[in-house]
C-alpha cells in the first residue's frame, strides 16, 4: 500500500511523514527516502534543503540564491537533487523497509533521474510515503494519483492527527 500525503503549504505534511517515520523507527524498522525541510533566514523561508533519510547527507534542492531552474523566487539544485535524492531512493528501495520521500513536486519535476528514481519506488513491494503538490496536473503526479493501490489523504491542521493515526495503522 502506498500513501500520498497533500494539503496546503505550512499545514504539517513534512512533520507528519518525520513523525511517521520516528514512529517506525522506534519499532525497529529501516526508513529510507529523502526530506526536503525548509531553509529559514531571519524567520523567512529562503529555501529547502534534501536530506538522505539513511545516512543523514545534507544538500540544497533549491535556494534563491543558487543556480538552476527557476520555481517560483526558488532555483533548483539539480546537482543535489540527483546525487543526494536520487541516491537516497535507490538505497531505500534496496535496504529499507518503508521509503519516503518529501515531496514529489515542480522542483523535484525537472529532473528526469528523480522521476526514474520514484517510479522504481513505487514499482517495487515495499510501501512507500509520499508527500506531493497539491495543485500540480503535472502529467507524472497525476500518473501516480492514478496507480494502483494508492492512498491520497488531503493534510489540513484540523486532521493532521488522525491522518497521522490512519498512516500508522495503513502502514503496519
Amino acid at each position: 500500500m502506498n500513501i500520498l500525503i497533500t494539503g496546503r503549504p505550512g499545514t504539517g505534511k513534512t512533520t507528519l511523514l518525520n513523525k511517521v517515520k520516528n514512529t517506525l523507527e522506534s519499532d525497529g524498522y529501516n526508513i529510507g527516502g529523502v526530506f526536503c525541510p525548509e531553509i529559514r533566514k531571519n524567520g523567512k523561508r529562503v529555501g529547502f534543503r534534501i536530506i538522505d533519510i539513511m545516512n543523514k547527507k545534507k544538500g540544497i534542492l533549491s535556494h534563491i540564491n543558487c543556480t538552476g531552474p527557476r520555481v517560483g523566487k526558488y532555483k533548483v539544485n539539480l546537482k543535489d537533487l540527483n546525487e543526494i535524492g536520487v541516491s537516497a531512493i535507490e538505497n531505500a528501495i534496496k535496504k529499507a523497509d518503508y521509503i519516503f520521500i518529501d515531496e514529489i513536486a515542480p522542483m523535484e519535476l525537472y529532473s528526469e533521474e528523480f522521476i526514474r528514481a520514484v517510479e522504481n519506488a513505487f514499482d517495487n513491494k515495499k510501501p512507500v510515503l509520499t508527500v506531493i503538490h497539491r495543485k500540480s496536473n503535472h502529467p507524472f503526479i497525476l500518473k501516480i494519483k492514478n496507480r494502483y493501490g494508492m492512498l491520497l489523504f488531503e493534510i489540513s491542521p484540523e486532521n493532521r492527527d488522525s491522518i497521522y493515526n490512519q498512516v500508522l495503522d495503513i502502514l503496519k
